[in-house]
């Protein structure tokens, strides 16, 4: 059996981590010597309680039956030493040592040290001289993490999405935790974006054969069956802990050259994502939102922290040095609409460089709030406003 079936077999047991792992490999050599060594040279370096749990896992599993199961679900594996594993998280301590996939296998080979040359890969201007003539350099693929809060406003899907959309539009694969929220709305905008080939990567904190919400299972199957890819450390089966999503986060974070933060509260989980970015040395970016939002804080702090305030995706691809311009929409810019009648377009005038609320909007306008009511109605009927959180109004993005 070919030694990265060991490396499999170690995977599905859930008492070895990468540094375990690692520790195994120096010690025996190789997976299969360390798989197949005696229980007294184990405990040197696994202790006499785990040795013991590993031994009878080993009595009662078989990589044979493990793998055909992969294969029935349709999922796929790779190792740390496969040119196919992700570049940028090979970089980081402690990577995951196997990768578990469902899906479209390209969309990691396309963020893979298999890559070079490929137009899709960059190389930000910073890093072009100081590794010229180092011949294992390796150019960087066009992934980017965007991730934010579970209760997502008005507001923060409207810079989501628009955010998504340019960089799609400008080649990067996307990555986020398929959580609800900020996550699944990266994720669905990915998939809508026809330019970007549905490039996005999932990263759950459960076994890929699992959907962690439930609520997104639908979003589950248009990623696994739509050009992109969920991706896990966990092995088939494994449930949701509290200490996997942490894991998770670095491997999002690890996957990308940087990650984004597009609304969040100070305690989000989005952060913990953003302080695995800091670590690994990868740009960390975060949108503005209104001062008067509890989700708007998280951005705030990790802008002085240090993060790159961004208002759109320019701001982003500027920031990690790549050449070239693409179309993007600022937060507050709108798209050029006119009113079919006088009121309406009193309205859009308003509305043009601000949400505002239904009352300043009938104060401004002098409309008695019926009338404005039936107004706003209709305008949204046409696609010229939506309505927004709190009673706030904004032109159609």
């Amino acid at each position: 059996m070919a030694e990265r079936f060991f490396w499999l077999a170690f995977s599905a047991f859930p008492g070895i981590g990468p540094m375990k792992f690692q520790k195994l490999l120096g010690y025996f050599g190789s997976a299969k010597s360390a798989w197949e060594a005696k229980a007294t040279d184990l405990t040197e370096i696994l202790g006499k309680s785990l040795t013991a749990k590993l031994e009878n896992f080993r009595r009662n599993f078989s990589v044979e039956k493990y793998a055909a199961e992969l294969k029935k679900k349709n999922a796929s594996f790779f190792i740390f030493s496969d040119k196919e594993y992700p570049k940028l998280l090979a970089q980081i301590k402690n990577p995951p040592f196997v990768l578990y996939v469902r899906g479209n296998i390209n969309v990691l080979a396309g963020v893979s040290r298999a890559e070079v040359g490929n137009k899709n890969f960059l190389v930000p201007h910073s890093h072009t001289a100081r590794h010229a003539n180092n011949k294992n350099f390796f150019p960087s693929p066009r992934v980017i993490a965007v991730v934010g809060t579970r209760r997502i406003t008005s507001y923060g899907r409207e810079v989501t999405e628009m955010f998504v959309r340019e960089l799609a539009d400008a080649g990067f694969t996307i990555v986020s935790g398929l959580a609800i929220g900020v996550d699944a709305v990266a994720h669905q905008t990915s998939i809508e974006a026809a330019s970007n080939g549905r490039k996005t990567i999932a990263v759950l904190g459960c076994g890929v054969d699992c959907c962690t919400p439930r609520e997104n299972q639908h979003l589950y199957n248009s990623i696994v069956g739509g050009g992109g890819a969920v991706i896990s450390e966990l092995p088939l089966g494994h449930p949701p802990t509290k200490g996997s999503f942490p894991s998770r986060n670095r491997i999002i974070a690890g996957l990308s050259l940087g990650v984004l933060v597009t609304e969040g509260a100070e305690d989000s989980g989005a952060l913990i994502t953003a302080d695995y970015a800091l670590k690994f040395n990868r740009r960390v970016f975060a949108v503005p939102g209104p001062i008067t939002s509890s989700l708007s804080k998280g951005p705030y702090k990790l802008i002085q922290k240090g993060a790159k305030l961004v208002t759109n995706a320019q701001d982003v691809i500027n920031e990690l040095g790549i050449t070239g311009t693409i179309s993007t929409t600022s937060i507050t810019g709108k798209r050029s609409v006119r009113g079919e009648n006088k009121e309406e377009q009193k309205v859009l005038t308003l509305l043009e460089h601000e949400a505002l609320h239904f009352d300043e909007i009938a104060r401004i306008t002098g409309f008695e709030p019926s009338k404005l009511g039936s107004i706003l109605s209709i305008m949204e009927m046409k696609g010229m406003v939506k309505s927004l959180d709190i009673g706030l109004f904004s032109i159609t993005s």
